[in-house]
């Protein structure tokens, strides 16, 4: 604190030592904080500035920065100070004081109602914060006051300023309530008096609005007081007037955005619905504004057409079930539905020429679903007269989603066309959820547009057009099951009929094929039509993502089928990847694609394929291992061993995800002999051995070999035996040359899978016992530069307990020097590795009586690990943590129950243990609840989550609500 004095002293502007909250040095800081040109002396003056706001003499040079010689800056700090006091220090002010403190602040505000709008606003919350403090007992009529005052003729303000600083003062209390730190019980006083307030201020507003005398700013300053009270969940029939009001106020411009604003929030409190009557009585409110909305969009006047759009959708999104349910009003609701059907359809393109349509998007969403609420009668009459709304909702919709022309599209900014594509994904949902409503007449509805269009040769049709439907197809099939949908053969008859002349149809006609690739699985016949547009499209950088996407969908959906293309497939994304069209990732999918379609040939085809298909780039990477290591050959021997493990990932000739299918769908037999995988990765074997030799000491190139081995260990299992000696004599000597986190799980996954069978028990717990010496080691030359590590060791420890516990009855294992690093380990900073921790213990405890060493060393050192959860608990660690912590508490007190009753009590003897803020009854309730409960996991949670708040300062405060 001192440094930061000197520090602030001797910067820029020279403001005053750090607990010298004087106005002089106020000031000082407030000029260095605007006019300093050194960031770090702005960083200080702010930070000085903020402790002198909550300083006790904040009281005392508030009011002094408020006098009328000094600038608005300096003003409005002052005021923020006093509302800073009285907002969260406000049982600091004595009751004696509160009258003379309204008293100034209605001083302050008069004075400043023809100054500085920024400070009036600040006195205005300031008082505001005063008077839902006071309310009800101490501050009785607060409206009703604010009001007499204001209307004093003895003000020296004129009429019209006093009337704006009262609308403001009315206008931030509802504000200043809905982001109070009120305590609840508090909450619900206060608002149960403001709503009793509101009679006195609607009346008050709707005289002002009458008034022909009242000028503009008076009338935006009355819509907007009303647009404040309104979201205190005023009943809807009490507002009836003032919408009105505000509804006519929309023909002027000026105040046009604040009735937007106050209508709105009317019709959308929550409350709303109840008052049927009135919401009845604002749709022709509402439809009378077709004419201007009309005017507006024809004029291009996106302001009023996005406004008006706002409060139909408010009426209709808000309330369409209780406006259905009013089924004699049937005619006046559908007038409502087609105008916002208008709003949808706005014309011009989204979001350059219109921002409008995007609002309406999810009002379909809700009238659908009260319409399938209802039950079947009475949805059966609005199913028949809402279909051919939301027929026309589909044109419409797919209409908003073409293409603009390629001329004008080139003039749109990035920005825009991502705002289009979202557009299109929103579009596109809408589209899946209307399927729910039209079912598959939908899809004939959409086939039939395609056919003709594609068919007819009355007028040249445009390729937007094409894609728009095409792409209202890819949209229902992606998510909804079209395998028996009767127009699909036709689709994919039509696909290859499309002139594909742009790069935009083009990726839907890719995205389409995808969409039906699990369609073409049931029908194969039909591969052919599509297959050779796919692989025609690999070709082109341009389609990258969508060809790339399409074809791995049909290899993984209809790998059976296809054999018969097989060389074709292998040899064009060869050809492909060879000429190194596609980004890394758009590689990394192709062999993936490869990777299924090779799984469903026989093993000789497998191998012949691998042989050609990897030969180049183990030459290349044979030919990088020479080289002496820089960042490009880098680059490319991390590529090649990531396309390898992309194969890999995939290539699965034992049928593992079919083998819930059923016999029928297991064309091959599974195949004898050593694994394909198995046989490449043992030819390599050596290649990768010797590229690690020269890039053991990079953590991107080991972590590239472990992925070959571990997506291989995870796709194989079982078949990937005959690998694991050799894998772990390799992961042993790259960990004790250069420990890093990959290999360690890496060695997990190994452990998980192949430590149970004697036959690769030795080898394994070899490398266990390699890898955790190695790891002791850097735990004693001191761990906190690897948090990586130490989580992924973590990690491992626990799944050798969880898998084969055996690994920790072997002598060579320093079982203690184990649970001393994991102790460490709990204090890290890094929440993975601590939760790893955490994680470890819990499987550790339980082995207590089975494993005698185990059972030893928390005999010996569990005092160590109950301090540290304590120490954790206490506040050392996040409190997002505490559930982690809580299950050691749980496995030591059902594993250790003797010991723990013995050592809690000690641990929380010393004051000030882990905690100063705790008394000791506290801790002995804590410790004997902790005790008691052995059975119920949740309930240790709870009480581990009660105490860390105690020892934290938080029980009871706003911190905890969402805790």
């Amino acid at each position: 604190m001192e440094r930061r004095e000197e520090q602030l002293g001797a910067a820029g502007a020279g403001a005053a030592p750090a607990l010298d909250f004087t106005v002089e040095n106020v000031e000082k800081a407030l000029h260095q904080l605007y006019y300093d040109p050194n960031i770090e002396n702005k960083n200080l003056a702010q930070k000085w500035l903020m402790q002198a706001q909550v300083s006790p003499q904040a009281w005392h040079f508030s009011w002094q920065l408020l006098q009328p010689d000094k600038v608005p800056e300096i003003q409005y700090f002052g005021a923020s100070a006093l509302h800073i006091k009285i907002s969260r220090y406000w049982s600091d002010i004595p009751t004696d004081q509160y009258e003379s403190l309204k008293a100034q602040l209605f001083t302050q505000i008069t004075r400043f109602a023809s100054g500085s709008k920024i400070v009036l606003t600040r006195l205005c919350v300031a008082l505001a914060s005063l008077a839902l403090s006071m309310m009800p007992d101490a501050w009785p009529c607060v409206v009703a006051d604010m009001v007499r005052l204001f209307q004093a003729e003895d003000s020296p303000v004129d009429g019209q300023g006093r009337c704006l600083a009262l609308l403001e003062l009315l206008t931030v209390l509802p504000e200043e309530f809905q982001t109070s730190r009120l305590p609840q019980y508090r909450k619900g006083l206060v608002r149960a008096s403001l709503a009793v307030e509101c009679g006195a201020v609607f009346p008050l507003l709707e005289q002002l609005l009458q008034q022909p005398s009242s000028p503009s700013c008076v009338r935006q300053k009355v819509l907007k007081c009303f647009s404040s009270w309104v979201q205190l969940e005023v009943p809807l029939q009490d507002c009836e007037a003032l919408i009105q009001a505000a509804f006519t106020a929309l023909q002027d411009s000026e105040l046009f955005d604040s009735s937007v604003e106050a209508i709105v929030n009317a019709i959308s409190q929550p409350d709303a619905q109840r008052y049927v009557n009135t919401l009845l009585k604002l749709i022709p409110l509402v439809l009378g504004l077709e004419e201007q909305l009309e005017q507006a969009v024809q004029n291009g006047d996106m302001e009023t057409s996005h406004g008006i759009c706002r409060i139909a959708v408010a009426l209709g999104e808000n309330h369409s079930r209780a406006l259905l349910d009013q089924v004699e009003h049937w005619r006046s609701f559908l007038e409502l539905v087609n105008m916002i059907m208008f709003c949808t359809g706005i014309p011009g393109h989204y979001p350059v020429n219109e921002t409008t349509s995007s609002l309406t998007l999810t009002f379909w969403y809700t009238l659908q679903d009260d319409i399938l609420s209802f039950e079947a009668e009475k949805q059966a009459v609005y199913q028949q007269l809402y279909r051919p709304v939301y027929f026309k909702l589909v044109d419409v919709l797919l209409r908003k989603a073409q293409f603009p022309s390629d001329e004008e599209y080139g003039f749109w900014s990035s920005d825009e066309k991502e705002q289009f594509r979202i557009y299109r994904v929103d579009i596109s949902d809408t589209l899946m959820y209307v399927y729910e409503m039209l079912g598959a007449e939908l899809l004939s509805n959409l086939y039939d547009k395609l056919g003709h269009l594609l068919t007819s040769s009355e007028e040249p049709y445009s390729w937007q057009h094409t894609e728009a439907l095409l792409y209202g197809f890819q949209s229902i099939a992606e998510t909804i099951d079209v395998n028996y949908s009767d127009v699909v053969p036709g689709l994919i008859g039509l696909i290859p009929r499309i002139s594909i002349s742009n790069v935009q149809l083009a990726d839907t006609v890719m995205f389409t094929i995808g969409a039906l690739s699990e369609w073409l699985a049931d029908h194969p016949v039909m591969i052919n039509n599509v297959l050779p547009l796919v692989l025609h499209a690999l070709g082109n950088p341009e389609l990258s993502v969508s060809s790339v996407s399409t074809l791995k969908k049909i290899c993984r959906e209809c790998k059976y089928d296809l054999p018969p293309y097989a060389a074709n497939i292998v040899a064009v994304s060869q050809d492909v990847l060879m000429k190194q069209i596609h980004k890394t990732s758009q590689c990394m999918w192709l062999m993936q694609a490869l990777g299924f379609l090779l799984s469903a040939l026989q093993v000789e085809e497998i191998l012949k394929n691998l042989h050609s298909l990897i030969s180049p780039y183990i030459q290349q990477l044979e030919k990088l291992a020479e080289e002496i290591p820089n960042p490009s050959n880098k680059l490319a021997i991390v590529h090649i061993l990531g396309l390898l493990s992309n194969l890999f990932t995939t290539l699965d000739v034992s049928h593992h995800e079919d083998d819930h299918e059923g016999p029928e769908l297991r064309k091959l037999p599974v195949p004898q002999g050593p694994n394909p995988v198995v046989v490449v990765l043992q030819q390599v074997f050596q290649l990768i051995q010797k590229v690690l030799s020269k890039w053991l000491n990079d953590a991107q190139v080991v972590e590239a070999v472990c992925a070959i081995f571990e997506k291989s260990v995870k796709t194989l299992l079982d078949d990937f035996a005959p690998m694991v000696p050799q894998l772990c004599e390799m992961l042993g000597r790259m960990y004790s040359t250069i420990p890093q986190a990959s290999a360690l799980d890496l060695t997990r996954q190994l452990v998980h899978i192949f430590a149970h069978e004697p036959a690769h028990f030795p080898p394994i717990e070899a490398l266990f016992l390699l890898v955790t010496s190695v790891t002791l080691t850097l735990f004693q030359q001191g761990p906190r530069d690897h948090p990586d590590i130490v989580d992924s060791f973590m990690q491992l420890l626990a799944q050798a307990l969880k898998r084969k516990p055996d690994l920790f009855l072997c002598e060579r294992l320093d079982v203690k020097a184990v649970f001393q690093c994991a102790v460490l380990a709990l204090k890290f900073p890094e929440a993975p590795t601590v939760k790893a921790s955490c994680g470890f213990f819990t499987e550790l405890l339980p082995r207590c009586g089975e494993i005698e060493s185990v059972g030893k060393v928390v005999q010996e050192d569990g005092r160590m690990l109950l301090i540290a959860v304590l120490e954790a608990i206490g506040g050392q660690a996040s409190r997002s943590l505490m559930d982690c912590f809580a299950d050691i508490l749980f496995s030591l007190n059902k594993h250790c129950f003797s010991l723990l009753s013995m050592w809690i009590k000690e641990a929380l003897q010393p004051p000030g243990f882990p905690s100063a803020r705790l008394s000791p009854e506290q801790k002995d309730t804590f410790s004997q609840q902790i005790l008691r409960e052995r059975v119920n996991k949740r309930r240790v949670k709870e009480m581990v989550k009660e105490f860390t708040l105690l020892c934290r300062g938080l029980h009871g405060t706003d911190y905890t609500a969402d805790y």
